[in-house]
């Protein structure tokens, strides 16, 4: 995250320093401005997505573990009420 704060505050002072007119300054630093918001925008949902498929790893892999757990349970009892 520092990284593209950086890139984009350096970019943005290019943009200041070089001498261009003030429109074509302000256009460029409009287009750059577009440009990091839809960079963080496509990380921030490559992020949420990355957490979203954890969560459904997590579940199913605890739904696993509770059928498994369940099924155990089933066998035990029925093996305690055999031996009775």
């Amino acid at each position: 995250m520092g990284f593209i704060t950086g890139a984009a505050i350096g970019g943005i002072l290019g943009v200041l320093f070089a001498p261009d007119k003030g429109t074509e300054t302000r256009r460029k630093i409009s287009e750059r401005s577009n440009d990091m918001a839809n960079t963080l925008k496509d990380n921030f949902n490559d992020f949420v997505d990355g957490v979203k498929d954890k969560i459904g790893s997590v579940k199913s892999r605890a739904e696993e573990i509770q059928e498994e757990g369940k099924s155990k349970f089933d066998k035990i009892k029925g093996e305690a009420r055999n031996s009775f």
